[in-house]
């Protein structure tokens, strides 16, 4: 199969799914009997309505990107990390904790320390599913989903019993951080109209390069990525895929609990009892997959989802219900999860029956002995 006519497919995948999606939400909101025009208007023009709108949707996007890279890491070692919510929360925690409990202590000291142990709080609860799975086989699908409401309940606990009384305001409610801790700077918030944009988006921009390199030009980065398309050939040529394994978890984990990070320092300010999983964990998995795993494309992808989310604000005071508002996302993520017929139909376009046939070859070859990266 031609390479130029794949890296095309990989382009424009992406590009279908986000119409698609837009054009299956208005057919909704026509079936409900709303005018799509005017809500699509009414996303669009609260999303870029002002510096204000355009800073919340950096503030949006940063933790996303996080959480994505953390996806993209382990996916690409074979994985599924649905366990990205609780390991965002274990950074939020651990980095809220650790900048109220550091109240005189100045930024170059607590702002630092608080985005590592918010990192390796993150980095020790993916380790678990990523130790289990490597040498007891366990699926880190059903084990990262548990703990998700293990992380939870045990932050709720924290917050409300174990903390000291010094840093709470109210029954679950930790006391803001200080300008000390603070990821926000005066200067992005006079640029973008006083909006809670802050360094997290910077961070997370410089992330994405260093994933990318990691990835791609190193030598943990070749071992992850081949032990993800096939972990006996890697064992074989003198891999660990118990140890790429591990260390792919934990770097997931660590970027997912930079995200949390970000969440706490720079968008909230402070730590409150959560009720249900964090919603950058699961929106960073789509993030990834809608960008293909790429650093430009999980970039565009964090960005388009803040303003879709930021938008669907809009459109509710358009007359628009919220359920309605926010269907166009989860539809992207619909078309993205079948981007086999997706890809069928441009292969229809682009080539001839040989293309097709595969095209459909390699979308449907059976993987019974490397499922999730294969037993190891």
């Amino acid at each position: 199969m031609n390479d130029r006519s794949e890296k095309i497919r990989n382009i424009l995948v992406p590009i279908i799914s986000v119409i698609l999606g837009f054009i299956l939400g208005a057919i909704l909101m026509l079936v409900f009997g709303f005018n799509p025009i005017e809500g699509y208007n009414a996303m669009f023009s609260s999303a870029f309505q002002s510096k204000m709108s355009f800073g919340e949707i950096l503030v949006g996007a940063g933790p996303l990107i996080f959480t994505a890279l953390g996806f993209s890491v382990a996916n690409s070692a074979g994985f599924f990390n649905v366990g990205l919510s609780g390991q965002a929360l274990c950074g939020w925690v651990a980095s809220i904790w650790v900048a109220l409990s550091m109240p005189d202590s100045p930024k170059v000291v607590v702002v630092p320390l608080a985005i590592i142990v918010g990192a390796l709080a993150g980095a020790v609860a993916a380790a678990i599913p990523g130790f289990l799975r490597a040498f007891f086989g366990t699926s880190e699908v059903i084990v990262t989903i548990m703990m998700n409401y293990v992380i939870l309940y045990t932050a709720n606990h924290i917050v409300n019993h174990v903390m000291s009384p010094d840093i709470i305001s109210n029954k679950g409610v930790t006391k803001a951080v200080g300008l000390n801790a603070s990821l926000r700077e005066p200067w992005l918030t006079n640029i973008f109209g006083g909006s809670r944009v802050n360094m997290g988006f910077l961070l997370a921009l410089i992330f994405l390069v260093v994933v990318w390199f990691l990835m791609k030009r190193t030598t943990l980065g070749f071992e992850i990525r081949s032990v993800g398309l096939n972990p006996f050939a890697s064992e074989y040529a003198g891999m660990s895929s118990k140890r790429t394994i591990v260390i792919s978890m934990i770097i997931s984990g660590a970027l997912a609990g930079l995200g949390g990070v970000v969440y706490g320092l720079g968008t909230f300010m402070n730590y409150f009892v959560q009720g249900t999983s964090v919603s950058i964990g699961f929106d960073g998995m789509a993030v990834s997959l809608l960008g293909n795993g790429s650093s430009v494309g999980i970039l565009l992808s964090a960005l388009l989802f803040s303003i879709l989310k930021l938008g669907g604000q809009g459109m509710q005071f358009s007359g628009i219900p919220s359920e309605l508002a926010n269907s166009v996302i989860p539809l992207i993520i619909f078309f993205v999860a079948i981007n086999y017929i997706v890809r069928v139909g441009l292969a229809k376009v682009m080539g001839g029956k040989k293309e097709v046939e595969t095209v459909q070859e390699i979308e449907s070859a059976p993987n019974e002995e490397s499922e999730k990266g294969g037993k190891v």
